[in-house]
């Protein structure tokens, strides 16, 4: 499926930024607890998104992908908050909130494909 390929490197390029940020966090800004928590969630959703590729059914790929939408959006409440406590400036965070929100937007519509899809099969 093309939309899930894009979504997997998506979310991977997103883990990589994530990761980044977190290293800056720890080495530039002396901030250890919230760069563990990004990087926890941030990184969750490819995580997730991966495992669901491998899903053994749908109701597996759904749960799989409401986690992924469930730690984009953890993801995104942790993005505002070092936004706005200045920890990152707000051009570092518009840019990581452009692509979550991305994410996010990628994530709800599959959802919302494959549920459409599994209530067609069962009629």
């Amino acid at each position: 499926m093309a939309k899930d390929s894009v979504l997997r490197e998506k979310s991977y390029d997103f883990a990589i930024r994530v990761i980044k940020l977190a290293k800056f966090l720890r080495e530039e800004k002396q901030e250890y607890i919230l760069s563990r928590q990004i990087v926890r969630c941030g990184t969750s959703i490819g995580a997730n998104i991966e495992e669901a590729s491998g899903a053994q059914s749908d109701n597996d790929f759904i749960a799989k992908l409401h986690i992924s939408l469930k730690e984009s959006k953890e993801t995104h409440y942790w993005l505002r908050l070092l936004r706005d406590t200045e920890y990152i400036t707000k051009t570092q965070a518009e840019s990581l909130l452009e692509d979550i929100n991305e994410i996010i937007t990628i994530i709800t519509r599959s959802l919302k494909t494959i549920k459409i899809k599994k209530e067609s099969n069962t009629k």
